[in-house]
């Protein structure tokens, strides 16, 4: 995918911000915790989640007070060994604090273990909802057209994990770091209500610098997420596309992509590490500062003795916790910056499937009924975005066993007629009737090759269908492909197969399926382009052998021979059908029918490619399936003749020749 250009994007206050994040979060959280719609979620599964969320709460609530009984534990041992000088009563407390600690280990590694398992759950939720939106409807495919949307695939992969796991990290450590923070203010204001207010002063300052300090790491966060997108779809784009680049000795120019793209993401990088660094020595001078203050304020006490050790102490020890969990609030500040990135990534790409799955209001489309025939009913079929008409009233039918073959000049549009019969286009006007989309095989030029085993590749789409290895055999035979065997290990290898395999090779692999498959319908859009003549023509008298119907797109004149209908398209969006012996007249018709000068030329120019092969009317029946009666009749009128093997002949009517020349 290019490289998206990053614009600036209109300055939003703090306010309105938090709306449209909330917003976000609504859509892709609501239905997890509290789900709307009937069926969207199982009420055991609700419940489930809810009681380990309940589970959490409870345990960070136990973690915190056991923490705060923990700083009095401290202070009445210190107290017991320093003023008290009891033994007997420091042993007991040393047993509580131990046991205190033990309690504190615990809570604190269970506590963990269940916000992972939540953020485990709630990512498998997540990752199915997006995924089966994206596998609903085609939205896979149709998202490719939208430009807004990059990276679809990392956005899949590795941009919604970590929207659930910071989600309840944030959460977890803002629940147990405030109530901390408020146990301790609770502590130290029992013993000095002057430091407590300074707490608190200092602790709303903090925050408000680091919300504004927050909003320049978001921008840092969602560059982030673009760049290394790029990159890591560059990198693919390379692994792809490996043997055209080495044909082409394309390497410095993909190192040029390649370091564009690592520059932008070093540069993001850089800016991230000034960005922390100031965080860092903020985050750091703020909680020393906290640390001072209560010798400050209550060393003067001890010294009068208004106060003893253990409370000296205390109050020590709840500052620096206090501290401590300021400086862990501020940096999940950090982290909700990067997280509200992940977030606004997710949701814009969440809406952009539902969009591209709705049926567009106002807008013609062409009906689609579902009969055990093909046919076209006065369609007109335009492109997806209705600015350009592809093919205009187009009306015909095609018969039970019969071949049709689309041809016209590249890009006017015979793909897009079979895009239309598989519902991926559906711009224009008319009424469409074809089978059953599961009764219907597709053979596109670049056969797509699954990720799997041999036994599958044969069986795709239906990878479940049972077949002994002998007739898997056969079929490899049946299409060319008997050595393939032997490169395997069996039809249970799993290699990728992409990869070894030539174009040729997949496009009979391609065709292996169809005779594994027996399909009602087959449509093929050059399926056999890749293919020499001779192979061509084995796997297409295999076609016919299966009674099935198809429709073919192609350019090469060989496939005349297993068509029994040619729909040409025409620059203007007109078209015509007719069967293959007329069009081969009408194209012979076409070139005597041109001007003196471009006759001339034509005849220079088959003149110039004459070979000295002259054959009879006997070898010319011998290499077509004409009879003897229709080689005379089409050598009277001048026709051309093509062979099976492709080669195109005319009779030369010159008393002194007499015999087919090839041209």
């Amino acid at each position: 995918m290019p490289t998206q250009v990053i614009q600036t994007q209109p300055t939003k206050n703090a306010f309105s911000s938090f709306i449209q994040f909330w917003g976000d979060v609504k859509v892709i959280f609501g239905p997890y915790w509290y789900p709307t719609k009937p069926g969207e979620r199982a009420f055991s599964d609700v419940i489930r989640a809810w009681g380990m969320l309940i589970l959490l709460i409870l345990l960070i609530i136990a973690l915190v007070g056991t923490t705060a009984y923990s700083s009095f534990v401290n202070r009445y041992l210190v107290d017991s060994l320093i003023q008290d000088r009891d033994y007997s009563k420091f042993t007991n407390i040393l047993s509580i604090n131990i046991v205190v600690l033990v309690c504190l280990t615990l809570l604190t590694g269970f506590s963990k273990f269940v916000r992972k398992q939540i953020a485990l759950n709630w990512y498998k939720w997540l990752n199915n909802k997006i995924l089966d939106k994206y596998l609903t409807n085609r939205a896979y495919y149709k998202i490719n057209f939208k430009a807004d949307i990059d990276n679809p695939d990392q956005r899949l992969s590795q941009e919604i994990e970590p929207v659930t796991t910071n989600a309840l990290n944030f959460s977890a450590t803002f629940l147990e770091k405030v109530l901390e923070m408020v146990t301790f203010l609770i502590i130290v204001w029992s013993i000095s209500q002057n430091i407590a207010l300074i707490l608190l002063a200092y602790t709303i300052i903090g925050n408000l610098i680091a919300v504004y300090l927050n909003q320049e790491l978001t921008k840092i966060n969602q560059e982030e997420l673009l760049f290394k997108a790029d990159y890591s779809y560059a990198l693919t784009h390379v692994r792809n596309h490996a043997e055209s680049i080495a044909f082409f000795q394309g390497e410095n120019q993909e190192s040029n992509i390649l370091g564009r793209r690592f520059s932008n993401l070093l540069k993001n990088i850089e800016r991230k590490i000034s960005w922390e660094r100031s965080s860092e020595i903020f985050s750091r001078g703020y909680q020393s500062i906290i640390q001072i203050f209560p010798f400050l304020v209550l060393a003067p006490l001890y010294i009068r003795d208004e106060i003893d050790f253990g409370q000296l102490g205390q109050a020590a020890l709840a500052c620096n916790l206090f501290a401590i969990a300021l400086g862990e609030l501020i940096s999940q500040f950090g982290t909700a910056g990067q997280f509200s990135s992940y977030v606004e990534r997710l949701s814009e790409f969440s809406d952009a499937l539902e969009e591209v799955t709705k049926q567009p209001e106002n807008v013609s489309t062409i009906k689609t009924i579902e009969e055990n025939h093909f046919a076209f009913e006065n369609v007109t079929l335009q492109t997806p975005n209705y600015e350009q008409v592809i093919v205009e009233d187009l009306s015909l039918s095609v018969q039970p066993g019969e071949g049709l073959l689309i041809v016209g000049p590249s890009g006017r549009g015979k793909s897009s007629l079979l895009r239309a019969i598989a519902g991926l286009w559906s711009a224009g006007t008319g009424r469409l009737v074809r089978p059953p989309l599961k009764e219907v095989l597709f053979l596109p030029q670049r056969p797509y090759i699954i990720l799997g085993t041999l036994r599958e590749q044969l069986l795709y789409p239906n990878t479940n269908r049972q077949m002994p290895d002998a007739e898997l055999k056969e079929i490899l035979q049946q299409v060319n492909l008997q050595n393939l065997f032997s490169r395997v290990d069996g039809f249970d290898t799993e290699v990728p197969w992409e990869n070894i395999l030539s174009i040729g090779e997949q496009q009979r692999l391609a065709f292996a399926r169809l005779l594994v498959t027996h399909p009602s319908f087959t449509i093929l859009d050059e399926a056999t382009s890749a293919l020499d003549l001779q192979n061509e023509g084995r796997l297409y008298k295999q076609l016919q052998s299966t009674k099935t119907t198809f429709i073919s797109v192609g350019h090469r004149e060989s496939l005349f021979d297993y068509h029994q209908w040619v729909l040409e398209l025409a620059q203007d969006s007109s078209w015509q059908l007719v069967s293959v012996q007329d069009y081969r007249n009408q194209k012979t018709i076409n070139i005597q029918s041109t001007p003196n000068n471009e006759s001339q030329n034509q005849s220079q120019i088959l003149t110039e490619t004459i070979t000295s092969e002259r054959l009879s009317h006997k070898e010319i029946s011998e290499l077509t399936n004409y009879s003897i009666s229709t080689i005379r009749s089409k050598a009277s009128k001048g026709d051309f003749i093509t062979t099976r093997d492709g080669l195109t002949y005319r009779y030369d009517k010159n008393s002194s020749v007499l015999k087919w020349l090839r041209v």
